[in-house]
């Protein structure tokens, strides 16, 4: 085991990886993802109309238990925006425009995270918990884990922009990091992959795929628990 963190390991095995396979297995995986994403939150979908209809003791929304409207729509619209800002900003990457890039991708990165700050003030303004009726079980788990999942993708954003933001002043069809830059890596004697500027285009392509569906997934939950 020692012989695979020596000096001494031949990485080439490793080395000068193309971008076109990490590129497939980035949209591979945002695909896999993002179809496991909708069925994650299928399940809450389900479980508000199965408890609506059942409705048991008639306490399935008890008088008082109301979503925030307002706050709620502002999520919606935080997510929403997000991911057409993104999307816009892939656009400019794939065209060698990465300056317009940085600035929608830091927008969205905001209002990404605003959107995630603006759940937890709504949590506040609400007066009523988990156990006060079926609505108000499904509003707290559904609302909760659509924040952490948003939260998620925007440090998978936040990693993108990381890498943009480095290799700034690098030409996109060039290569001129130093062997082991983009890995950490100051032992190896070439580059694990390519191109980490070419790599961006494609890590960021993966990223719009999904949190278009979060966004998408947004809108279902705002009309669900908010305007049904």
């Amino acid at each position: 085991m020692t012989e695979l963190a020596s000096h001494a390991t031949d990485y080439s095995v490793v080395e000068q990886e193309p971008p076109e396979i990490l590129a497939g297995n980035l949209r591979v995986g945002s695909h896999i993802w993002s179809s496991a994403t909708a069925f994650f939150f299928i399940a809450f979908l389900f479980a508000y109309f199965y408890l609506r209809s059942l409705n048991e003791h008639h306490e399935w929304k008890p008088k008082g238990v109301d979503a925030p409207v307002g706050w709620g729509t502002a999520i919606m619209l935080c997510v929403v925006a997000s991911a057409l800002l993104v999307a816009w900003g892939a656009a400019d990457q794939r065209a060698d425009r990465r300056p317009l890039w940085r600035v929608k991708g830091t927008v969205a990165l905001v209002l990404g995270l605003a959107a995630v700050i603006l759940q937890i003030v709504a949590w506040t303004q609400i007066g009523f918990g988990p156990t006060n009726g079926g609505f108000a079980s499904v509003y707290v788990a559904w609302s909760g884990f659509f924040a952490l999942f948003v939260l998620g993708t925007m440090y998978w954003l936040e990693t993108i922009l990381a890498v943009s933001y480095r290799y700034r002043s690098y030409p996109k069809g060039a290569a001129q990091v130093e062997p082991g830059d983009a890995s950490g890596d100051a032992d190896r004697i070439g580059h694990d992959i390519a191109n980490p500027v070419a790599l961006n285009t494609a890590e960021l392509s993966a990223l719009t795929s999904n949190l278009g569906v979060l966004a998408a997934i947004g809108v279902v939950t705002w009309i669900v628990l908010y305007l049904i």
